[in-house]
């Protein structure tokens, strides 16, 4: 096998079912995306795919890669990340400013590694309610915010300062697994059926127009339990007290592992940007921009 490009792009063949989709999502196109499977086939001395006139799947050999090669890119990702990690950029003090929920799935597992490998970094991290954290931001409390996109989720905007993209969040509704009778689908009239959790704060936006839509159509709601911390509903939820809606970062390996149902209400969906937002001025840009580059790879990976 040549290189790693060639196994990204067969794993995103496999993963979106065809090779129209993945070179729209590689932003290839499509002979080149063929091209390369071929190459591949070329270097094994075997057919990986059978291609069929709408989709295709895989042989058993192209099975077999296929868990290989998954595991392969992760562990490539995660050295790159290591890599850019460690340097003498990475010194100095770090103030950042962010959710409780952003920081407990986005940056709790990368902080632990920057700090053993870079003995001259401090980092302090504040959770606070959005509002507050931009309060902060324009006072110069914090070198960083991470944050849903403040125009959008806050109705406000910062000045003097750069925003990057770092990823996509959504609002999930999720259940206990305990719940045999839980329904896969359901809409918004359904939801004064069930006792439902109320998450406050980190995305006010989010629950204005959840009560909107839920007054819009007369549905009488009432939550039996509400918190910021999305540790705590988590914990609620899973012991079946309640439904709730939350970030779907947060939840993601509880859904994937079974604690949680995830229910999906078939007229309301809710996608915003989570950000990364610097002061242009700051001293210590250079370690901003490093610490956004590793924040940003894991996110990826």
């Amino acid at each position: 096998m040549k290189n790693i490009y060639q196994l990204t792009t067969f794993v995103t063949v496999m993963s979106e079912g065809s090779m129209t989709a993945a070179a729209d999502k590689l932003y290839l196109t499509q002979p080149a995306v063929s091209q390369q499977i071929r190459n591949l086939e070329e270097d094994l001395g075997v057919e990986l795919l059978v291609r069929g006139v709408r989709s295709i799947k895989a042989t058993p050999q192209g099975e077999v890669l296929y868990e290989y090669a998954k595991k392969i890119i992760h562990l490539t990702q995660q050295a790159e990340i290591a890599i850019k990690s460690i340097g003498n950029q990475m010194r100095g003090q770090l103030r950042i400013g962010s959710l409780n929920s952003i920081g407990l799935h986005l940056m709790s597992p990368i902080v632990g590694r920057l700090m053993r490998h870079n003995p001259d970094l401090q980092i302090k991290i504040d959770y606070e309610r959005g509002e507050e954290l931009i309060k902060g931001f324009k006072k110069s409390v914090y070198d960083v915010l991470i944050i849903p996109d403040v125009k959008t989720e806050f109705s406000t905007e910062l000045e003097g300062c750069e925003q990057k993209f770092l990823a996509k969040e959504e609002m999930w509704l999720v259940g206990t697994s305990k719940d045999e009778k839980m329904p896969q689908h359901i809409t918004t009239k359904n939801l004064g059926e069930f006792p439902l959790v109320n998450f406050t704060e980190e995305f006010p936006n989010f629950n204005k127009q959840l009560m909107e839509k839920l007054d819009g159509q007369g549905v009488k709601y009432s939550s039996i339990f509400e918190s910021a911390n999305v540790g705590t509903l988590k914990r609620v939820i899973e012991a079946g007290l309640g439904w709730g809606f939350l970030p779907a970062h947060s939840i993601k390996k509880q859904v994937r592992s079974g604690r949680l149902n995830r229910v999906y209400v078939k007229d309301l969906s809710y996608e915003i940007d989570l950000m990364f937002y610097y002061k242009r001025a700051s001293e210590s840009r250079p370690l901003i921009e490093v610490f956004y580059q590793t924040l940003a790879q894991q996110e990826k990976a």
